[in-house]
């Protein structure tokens, strides 16, 4: 088994990735100089679209979340492989390293990273890991980069890819392939593309939805490289008005620090106030948007002001 070397696609991609980058700088500066028209591609949008572009402060904080996120992410990769590794001993199949297991490890670790996709934004402590990604106001290829620096969420959906015969190393390298498919739809320089293609496959104009923070867009469009599967689990949401990017309640900084752990100081600060012991759990295992009853005796310090 080990002598099937792993390898990690992105490390091959990662200079591609700064090149592309480029690239969008000039696109969407040419672009916000004449604003393109959409309306024929995309007849419900805004007809006239400027696109934000870049901020650098903005970038910088996600390429430095990026780069920081790169040992967390090795160390947990390295725990990926090795719980996978001692559940392969229980497989039920191998299904190689040729076309079957490819095809197997592709399509499953996709299904995966929806489920783990949505269950980041549907527990809060989940959301902790994950909410950074989508703190930028903005919306271009650095913030792909914007990784999580705990994404421990890895050890508990993708292991278990090796019951089914997913050879260990083969969950990494789908892993790589999946991101590396993700880089390019982070971008507003791609309007809609032809029908077929949007009805398979995850694109910039469905990730455009993911990131917004208009009501309609909220927890939509999870999928990684496929978007079949938010169409099959009623997760679907199409590019209609001009997407909002960034969070419900933006925390306006650019501190990489601030960014990546902000969440779980609000989570310690609601479990500090909150009492209750099941709504302890339920400030963790809820929505991000749940916050427990106030109080009585809170209630009513805070409704004294306003009698009169």
């Amino acid at each position: 088994m080990m002598a099937d070397l792993p390898f990690d696609p992105l490390m091959y991609a990662t200079p591609l990735f700064a090149v592309l980058i480029g690239v969008e700088i000039v696109v969407l500066r040419r672009r916000a100089r004449n604003p393109v028209t959409v309306s024929a591609l995309t007849p419900s949008l805004t007809p006239s679209l400027r696109p934000l572009g870049y901020d650098r402060r903005d970038a910088v904080a996600s390429i430095a979340l990026g780069a920081f996120s790169i040992l967390p992410v090795l160390a947990l990769n390295l725990g990926v492989l090795a719980i996978a590794s001692w559940l392969w001993k229980w497989r039920l199949w191998d299904l190689g390293n040729g076309v079957r297991g490819w095809a197997v490890a592709i399509l499953a670790w996709d299904f995966m990273y929806y489920c783990q996709h949505r269950a980041e934004h549907e527990i809060r402590i989940l959301w902790a890991c994950h909410v950074n990604h989508h703190s930028s106001q903005r919306y271009n290829l650095s913030t792909a980069i914007r990784q999580p620096w705990t994404p421990w969420t890895h050890l508990v959906f993708y292991p278990g890819l090796a019951l089914i015969g997913v050879r260990p190393w083969m969950i990494l390298a789908a892993e790589g392939f999946d991101l590396i498919f993700q880089f390019w739809i982070h971008t507003e320089a791609i309007d809609r593309l032809p029908a077929p293609f949007e009805l398979l496959f995850n694109t910039a104009s469905h990730h455009r939805v993911h990131h917004g923070s208009n009501p309609q867009y909220l927890d939509k469009n999870y999928g990684g490289i496929l978007i079949i599967w938010d169409r099959l689990f009623g997760t679907f949401e199409p590019e209609d008005e001009r997407v909002v990017y960034g969070l419900t309640k933006n925390i306006d900084t650019y501190s990489p620090a601030r960014i990546a752990f902000h969440e779980y100081a609000s989570i310690w600060r609601d479990l500090r106030s909150t009492r209750s012991a099941a709504d302890r759990a339920r400030v963790l295992f809820k929505g991000p948007g749940w916050r427990p009853a106030l109080e009585p005796a809170v209630l009513t310090v805070e409704l004294e002001p306003h009698r009169s």
